[in-house]
């Protein structure tokens, strides 16, 4: 079973353990999550609560939204996730706090990363660069297109484009400290995203291979 909020990110900073190390963790904003909707295996083939974190403002909301929220006695949300076999029993209408985690669980961290913009195949794809010395004249490009015997560029070519932007989930990250009164969670070490963008927390998936 799978134990899952969303949240925001807040940013990072640093807690002292017992025995005096520093630990740098991410703050994570999780106020109440709202579950929108259940899905059961009978009707939609697979058991999942969705949960919704952040109310949208009202000009930006349609009325199909609306009334899937006012299902659950809410207000349409702005982040919308499905937790996929959760963790106890829960109701349309009711919420997902903090408190569903503890100091020391296991979990994974979805989020989007951030956008580098348009960078060379060295940055992009850690590709080694040429000599910069002895009269070389390659440096940071990325190598041959397609020489002689495929006269093409090949499918699949690590060339420069677009970096960041994407959905990317760190794994084996272990909860610090659990704060209920603010909702907060502070887990150890980085996460995906910049500073208020969202993220999923779960349960993780290879948490047994975890040290």
């Amino acid at each position: 079973m799978t134990k899952g909020i969303l949240g925001r990110k807040v940013g990072m900073t640093q807690v002292f353990a017992d025995n005096g190390d520093i630990i740098p963790v991410t703050v994570i904003e999780a106020e109440p999550n709202v579950v929108l909707q259940k899905k059961v295996v009978d009707t939609d083939g697979y058991e999942a609560i969705q949960v919704g974190f952040a109310d949208k403002k009202k000009s930006r909301f349609n009325k199909p939204e609306e009334g899937h929220a006012t299902k659950a006695s809410t207000t349409p949300k702005r982040f919308v996730k499905e937790i996929r076999n959760a963790e106890g029993s829960y109701e349309i209408g009711q919420e997902v706090k903090v408190d569903i985690f503890n100091e020391g669980d296991v979990v994974d961290v979805t989020g989007t990363s951030k956008g580098k913009g348009f960078q060379g195949a060295i940055k992009r794809h850690n590709q080694s660069r040429g000599p910069m010395t002895h009269g070389s004249r390659y440096h940071r490009r990325p190598g041959s297109m397609g020489p002689i015997d495929p006269m093409r560029v090949m499918k699949g070519k690590l060339l420069p484009g677009r970096m960041g932007g994407e959905r990317t989930t760190v794994q084996n990250l272990e909860i610090v400290k659990v704060d209920v009164e603010r909702n907060v969670l502070l887990v150890k070490g980085n996460v995906p995203g910049a500073k208020k963008s969202y993220v999923t927390i779960q349960s993780a998936v290879k948490a047994k291979e975890a040290k």
